[in-house]
């Protein structure tokens, strides 16, 4: 025995009208969306200080210098890699009320630096009694 089933059609979403509607939002949007107007940038130039001339000097300090590469001099003594902490705590013992002061270059990578500043730290330095030029390229 056979039944007769009818035929079903498969339900479709009608795509052209949602296209449409799409567009005329799309539209919408294109038309009230406001365009950003580049605004006027004020450039400002701070001040470097380059040398200032003076008759008193305010102390004598020695020269932790660092160079771009990473090489480290202290009072124009290179200073072999690994080996800042134990130059640093000789220093200390020579010369016990003698400052430092740290020259860096500006192209030193900030890995190098905190080095510096861990050994600083290590050697019993303080580093805001360490006060830091930056050394421009030239």
């Amino acid at each position: 025995m056979k039944l007769h089933r009818p035929v079903r059609k498969r339900s479709e979403v009608p795509i052209v009208p949602m296209i449409d509607i799409l567009f005329i939002l799309l539209v919408y949007l294109i038309v009230t969306t406001q365009p950003k107007k580049p605004r006027n940038v004020l450039r400002i130039e701070l001040p470097t200080l380059r040398e200032v001339p003076s008759e008193t000097v305010a102390d004598q300090r020695s020269v932790l210098a660092v160079d771009a590469e990473g090489k480290v001099t202290l009072d124009a003594v290179p200073v072999p890699d690994g080996l800042l902490e134990s130059y640093l705590a000789a220093y200390q013992k020579q010369n016990p009320g003698r400052k430092l002061e740290l020259e860096a270059d500006r192209r030193l990578p900030l890995e190098k630096l905190l080095e510096v500043w861990g050994a600083l730290v290590k050697a019993g330095i303080p580093i805001k009694d360490v006060p830091a030029r930056i050394r421009l390229p030239e």
